[in-house]
């Protein structure tokens, strides 16, 4: 006799991970907006892009972690241009 899992038992590893990324795009993105904008930034527009790509479940986190991570970088260029410096602080 062969068993089968039900269909709905776990969810697959590739979607738990995209969502993981998925929610880590938008917290990175969210301190990107205060700190180390340079480096979280791009890291929040990747993860949200492969969590997008592997089928995340939490879409709009995903949307709203790229959102922020172009922010961040939009942040930095604003500040940059305003103090004429290379960097920026609070």
């Amino acid at each position: 006799m062969h068993l089968t899992a039900p269909a709905t038992a776990r969810p697959q590893p590739r979607t738990r991970d995209a969502d993981g990324m998925a929610v880590a795009s938008f917290i990175l993105g969210l301190l990107g907006l205060l700190v180390l904008n340079l480096f979280l930034g791009p890291i929040a527009i990747a993860l949200a892009a492969v969590s997008l790509w592997r089928g995340t479940q939490r879409r709009g986190r995903a949307y709203l972690g790229l959102f922020l991570g172009v922010a961040d970088l939009a942040v930095l260029g604003v500040a940059m241009e305003l103090s004429n410096t290379v960097s920026w602080s609070l």
